[in-house]
């Protein structure tokens, strides 16, 4: 049958090409930073990693993570109900929870599992889920994999929200599910709208921190501390892979019974080995670093506000943004490659979003901004847009 199927694959894979829509990886031969280097030897300014803080690189957490490394051993090779957990992870565990100001939190091999482990074992056919409709992939999987009673509002709408929170009276239990920060256009949601229709219509809230965490609220504490809702939200989830180091690991953490329960029953967390201990322990380092310091979280803020600036006095259409992601609308999809492209050349190195990542007749460029970069990245990387866009006649 593969010879049929492989015609059918070719086929697929062809059209993807045709419409510009097929997506290459580009070969890192660096530690990721503000600049580096690629396979063909090239250094470039990177503007689309989600290193938010700088942190991937960052000398006292490779320290941490070598020191684990020889103290802790390599992997766990199992999951923690069956071989143990070491002690490194409940510290993370517990120090997570301290920087959200929650009850407790149970950690992931990413984010991706945290969403997808956390419906299905709270809620049943009984119960509703309202999401975004920008929500994350990872969380429209885990409401897949979960019986509850689906329901979607528009992107930020509280009207919406609203009319289908009056629809869902009809449900046991009602849980609004958002992204902190929309990951394509930068935006971040109106936690303190939703928090208000959540009381108004006795339900639950669930945050998703993963490109918020680190980057919004004055000190970089997420949505909750920009709208004052520290320890109010029942359900927060997040990652070590941005802003936090940049590494791997996901996790959940909230009100102590939904973590207690996940514990016995997310499958994510029962069936896959926990994160290795040398990661944990640069993770513990990581927000020690931030409890420490508001210094990357305020040059980060300082950077961005400098890019968003230049860029729509250039003429750049620009998504509207409190967070690190600034959206550059082009709207075309094999304009978005062909620009992304010739950036590169210029040594910017960004990439290009097109369907079905996001909307058809929404391509962009997504430009990333880390307290790494320094000013004059920041400078060379907008004479760079100029240059190309008025080469291409988007400006």
């Amino acid at each position: 049958m593969y010879s049929q199927f492989q015609k059918y694959l070719q086929g697929e894979l062809a059209d993807i090409q045709q419409a510009g829509l097929s997506k290459n990886e580009r070969i890192i031969v660096s530690p990721q930073n503000a600049v580096i280097k690629v396979d063909s030897g090239q250094e470039v300014i990177n503007f689309c990693a989600n290193n938010y803080l700088g942190l991937s690189d960052n000398a006292e957490l490779i320290a941490a993570a070598k020191s684990a490394l020889d103290q802790r051993g390599y992997g766990m090779s199992s999951v923690r109900f069956i071989c143990g957990t070491q002690d490194l992870h409940k510290d993370l565990e517990a120090t997570i929870s301290r920087f959200f100001g929650t009850e407790d939190a149970i950690l992931y091999a990413a984010c991706f599992d945290a969403n997808g482990g956390v419906f299905e074992p709270l809620l049943s056919e009984e119960d509703a889920i309202i999401s975004d409709v920008l929500n994350h992939a990872s969380i429209i999987d885990g409401v897949r994999l979960c019986k509850a009673q689906r329901y979607r509002y528009a992107n930020a709408d509280m009207a919406d929200l609203e009319n289908q929170l009056q629809i869902a009276q009809a449900q046991r239990f009602r849980l609004i599910v958002t992204d902190g920060v929309f990951s394509m256009d930068g935006n971040v949601a109106p936690l303190e709208k939703i928090y208000a229709l959540a009381q108004k219509y006795n339900a639950m809230v669930m945050v998703d921190e993963s490109h918020s965490a680190g980057v919004v609220g004055k000190t970089g504490h997420g949505v909750t501390e920009r709208y004052n809702l520290r320890g109010q939200i029942e359900i927060i989830t997040g990652t070590l892979g941005k802003a936090f180091g940049g590494a791997i690991g996901g996790f959940t953490t909230g009100k102590k019974e939904i973590i207690d329960l996940l514990r016995q029953r997310s499958r994510p967390y029962l069936f896959s080995n926990s994160i290795p201990p040398m990661v944990a322990a640069a993770g513990i380092k990581t927000f020690e670093l931030l409890e420490n310091s508001n210094t990357l979280q305020d040059k980060l803020h300082a950077n961005t506000a400098f890019f968003v600036e230049k860029m729509k006095s250039a003429g750049f259409d620009i998504k509207p943004t409190e967070s690190a992601i600034c959206a550059v609308m082009l709207y075309d999809a094999p304009l978005s490659q062909t620009m992304a492209a010739r950036l590169m050349d210029e040594g910017i190195y960004v990439t290009g979003f097109y369907f079905p990542v996001v909307p058809k007749g929404q391509a962009r460029i997504r430009v990333q901004i880390s307290a790494a970069h320094k000013k004059e990245h920041l400078e060379k990387c907008i004479d760079a847009f100029v240059k190309i866009a008025k080469e291409l006649k988007v400006i």
